[in-house]
């Protein structure tokens, strides 16, 4: 992992450095290399030996699917530390991770494939950590709006081998996609600025802009099948905003609420960042309503023995409220 992410990061900052590319462009250019085995920049022939040389050191089919994405995850976090766009940010490995586990439990007694659906896929980090860690043969759908990310999504997602489906797209906007059994969203935060598409939506603002994260929850559940579920990562105050009302209602008219589990406080720099992971299941004949909702809030990811207790009674709570 620490040679793929020298590689990433070294023809990265080379490609940066002689181009007029970005460092996350760049590391997109690099990835593309890797999964080609070739240089395929226009440079001059020194500039093409020295990206061949570096791509000489690396045996990427010796190399696991997370060992892939952990040193892309580096590399991209790296460039996002240099990156002055608001929306640059990734989904962090502990949290990927966890979503995996509880995506998993939900379908753990399914036998036929699945389809996942991400709304904001960033550089695709959350969505190849769940294919990667998936006990069920899985294909996935995602949607991102920023070229960049998109790019860095695609290219991880080759270099991992994953049936993944890329669409350069606001995911708001109408989307020509099928219904999914499952849909994993690490939600923007903020105002959608396009009123008119806002409109056609039952979560629209009477006044203003609507909120981003509200639309993309109902377009989560209308895009969902039956009985199928929905995890988001939400914003702690996304029922306290003066539209968390209209929010609730919808959600309890269209899904079951299955929990909120809060993310540590220790993963924020301030408690005005903190998130949670928000669980759902869209309603149908199969799903259940459980009695009691899991709430709680999640030790540290450092603490093995706290976390260890809290798996233990999440998963005493899906096999006594979802009989999972």
């Amino acid at each position: 992992m620490e040679e793929l992410y020298t590689y990433l990061d070294d023809a990265a900052t080379y490609l940066e450095n002689i181009g007029q590319v970005t460092y996350l462009e760049g590391l997109a250019e690099a990835g593309e290399n890797l999964f080609r085995g070739e240089v395929c920049q226009p440079v001059s022939l020194e500039q093409k030996e020295w990206l061949l040389d570096k791509l000489s050191s690396i045996h990427i089919e010796t190399s696991s699917k997370e060992d892939v994405r952990k040193a892309f995850q580096l590399a991209v976090l790296k460039g996002m530390k240099g990156a002055v766009q608001p929306h640059h940010s990734m989904t962090p490995d502990a949290v990927c991770l966890f979503i995996s586990y509880l995506v998993n439990k939900v379908l753990e007694k399914r036998e036929e494939p699945a389809l996942l659906l991400d709304l904001a896929a960033g550089s695709g980090n959350l969505v190849n950590a769940i294919l990667n860690q998936a006990n069920i043969q899985l294909s996935a759908g995602a949607f991102e709006v920023d070229e960049t990310l998109l790019k860095l999504a695609f290219v991880s997602a080759n270099l991992q081998k994953h049936e993944l489906q890329l669409f350069h797209q606001d995911s708001v906007e109408p989307i020509a996609f099928e219904e999914v059994d499952l849909v994993v969203t690490d939600l923007p935060v903020g105002y959608y600025p396009k009123d008119q598409i806002a409109k056609s939506y039952e979560l629209q603002s009477k006044e203003g802009h609507s909120f981003i994260h509200h639309l993309m929850i109902e377009q989560a559940i209308n895009k969902t099948k039956a009985n199928g579920f929905l995890f988001f990562l939400v914003p702690n105050f996304l029922f306290q905003s003066e539209q968390a009302k209209q929010l609730h209602e919808y959600v309890k008219k269209e899904a079951n609420i299955l929990g909120l589990l809060q993310l540590p406080k220790s993963m924020f720099q301030s408690e005005q960042f903190g998130k949670s992971i928000f669980m759902l299941q869209k309603k149908g004949e199969e799903a259940r309503q459980p009695k009691q909702a899991l709430l709680a809030e999640l030790p540290s990811f450092s603490k093995k023995d706290a976390l260890a207790d809290m798996m233990n009674q999440i998963n005493k709570w899906f096999q006594e409220e979802l009989r999972i």
